[in-house]
This record gives structure tokens, C-alpha cells and sequence, in this order.
């Protein structure tokens, strides 16, 4: 089962993803205006059960980011030993995770352009599984992190690279512009924790594979991040975790290979699906 939030008509809803189409649920729902409030609420399997054997509602329609209204965004960099290679600093594995926000405004939906600005054209790609948390939680155990995972998704990470180095001890500014990145296109029931522990993901720009790897290479492995974030925050659901991305993003080749217009990048995990943006100039 997948659950989206998508247009049509010029009205939003959200609802599940099927072969045929979209099945609208949010109007059988207002108590949840939004997915995000579906999963703030706990209510996930709700969507599940409403779901069946409804007839889809709409045919055509366009994919929205997957919890526009999402509240928090937790991001955990340089994640893969290859990935710290690249930065050629001579460091060791970091003892602790590197970690920074994203806000809603920054992501769009799948098969939606991302947005390169004008004020600088670094735009890259990250392709990573994001997990969204479905149970309160604070000094989660290792073992129990996974009881906490509510559904997964997938995101396209995407950095505005310049502007990352503005300052000496934080990313936020090239992490945060307007539709620089995108998640979607749907969440995806997590039910198995083969879903996470087998999962290989692969990112593709202009069907040509840029990061392939496997989430057991994580130096800091999903259990691990939810233990860590705990332990200083208490987990609420509709939290949302990007879990790190592997080596292969444009800017680590000689010369970078950044994103310019036209070009589509496509993020694939098995059992999770296809998140796929095309690249447009803002337009001001």
C-alpha cells in the first residue's frame, strides 16, 4: 500500500497510490486535514483499511511533496565510509553523526522540477531513504528503534553546494532553498525490517548510475540514528529522518558534475519505488 498527497483540479488531497490511480481518502477524514496529521494521529493503518477495495477517484493528478506541512526534518550527513573518503580530509570514522534541519519549503513532489536558482548554479543531487516516525519516543533503545518507524520514503536531498560553505560550522544555507530537493512520492507502511536492513539504493541522472549502495554500509545504521536523535529530542510522529546518502554526488567528481536544466535524476530503492524529478531555472 502507498499513501500520497497529490493535485487535482486544483484541489489537494491525500489518499493511496494504485496501478489505476489515486484513491482520494482525505475527504473521508477531516479530522486529518493532511497526511502529516494522519501520522501525527497514529492513524496510518486507518488509511490502510479505508483503502481496500475502494474504486480509484482520480486519474489524473500530480504528486505533491509527500508531507508538505511536515514540521520537523532531521538530516544525517556523510553516512557511507566511501562518502568521508571523498572529502579527502584524511578523518577517521566520526564518532558521532554529523546532523542539520530541512524545512518543508525546501522539497517538492515526485515528478516535479526541481528548482535551481539564479543566485547560484551548484545544485546537486542526494539520493536517500527517509523514515518517518509513528510512535513518541525519547533515549530510544537500539533495539527498539524500528517500533518507531511508522512508514518510509525516499528523498532527493538536493544542495545548493556553494552556499554551504558560507560559514564555518553549519550547512543550513545550502541545505534550505526553496525546492532545491523533493520527497516522495509516497509512504510506504513499514511492516518488515528487511524493508530497511536489505534495502539498496541507486540514484541515476540522465539514466546514468551516479550512487549505488546498501544501507548495512551506513557507518551509522538507522537503529542508531533514532537512538542518537532520542537521546537529545523526544521523537514525535510525523517526524521525518533522511538517513544519509552514498558516495557518487555531483559535486565529489573532477570537475563536478552539478544539475542544470533539462536533466532528470531518479532515486530507486526496491519495495519503496522511484522518486524522479526533472531540473528547471527559477524563473524571477
Amino acid at each position: 500500500m502507498r499513501f500520497a498527497t497529490f493535485t487535482a483540479n486544483d484541489e489537494t488531497y491525500y489518499g493511496a497510490i494504485t496501478d489505476e490511480g489515486a484513491i482520494a481518502l482525505s475527504p473521508s477524514f477531516p479530522q486529518w486535514p493532511t497526511l502529516y496529521d494522519v501520522m501525527a494521529a497514529g492513524a496510518l493503518d486507518q488509511l490502510v483499511e479505508a483503502a481496500s477495495g475502494r474504486a480509484v477517484t482520480h486519474t489524473d493528478f500530480v504528486y505533491e511533496m509527500v508531507m508538505p506541512n511536515v514540521r520537523r526534518i532531521l538530516c544525517v550527513g556523510v553516512n557511507f565510509p566511501d562518502r568521508n573518503a571523498e572529502y579527502k580530509d584524511g578523518s577517521a570514522q566520526p564518532k558521532y553523526m554529523s546532523l542539520f534541519p530541512r524545512f518543508a519549503t525546501g522539497f517538492t513532489g515526485h515528478d516535479r522540477p526541481l528548482i535551481r536558482p539564479p543566485e547560484n548554479h551548484t545544485l546537486d543531487y542526494e539520493g536517500e531513504v527517509a523514515i518517518v516516525i509513528g510512535k513518541e519516543g525519547r533515549r530510544i533503545s537500539q533495539e527498539d528503534a524500528y517500533d518507531h518507524i511508522a512508514a518510509l520514503t525516499l528523498c532527493n536531498e538536493g544542495t545548493i553546494r556553494d552556499w554551504v560553505r558560507h560559514a564555518k560550522f553549519n550547512v543550513t544555507q545550502g541545505k534550505n532553498w526553496d525546492r532545491t530537493g523533493s520527497i516522495g512520492p509516497w509512504l510506504v507502511p513499514f511492516t518488515d525490517a528487511a524493508q530497511l536492513d536489505d534495502a539498496r539504493i541507486v540514484t541515476r541522472v540522465n539514466g546514468e548510475v551516479r550512487q549505488d549502495d546498501v544501507l548495512s554500509r551506513m557507518m551509522f545504521p538507522i537503529r542508531r540514528e533514532i537512538e542518537y536523535i532520542s537521546t537529545f529530542m523526544t521523537l514525535q510522529p510525523g517526524d521525518i529522518i533522511v538517513t544519509g546518502t552514498p558516495t557518487g554526488a555531483g559535486a565529489r567528481f573532477d570537475p563536478p558534475k552539478y544539475l542544470k536544466p533539462g536533466d532528470v535524476v531518479e532515486i530507486e530503492v526496491e519495495g519503496i519505488g522511484i522518486l524522479r524529478n526533472g531540473v528547471e531555472d527559477e524563473v524571477v
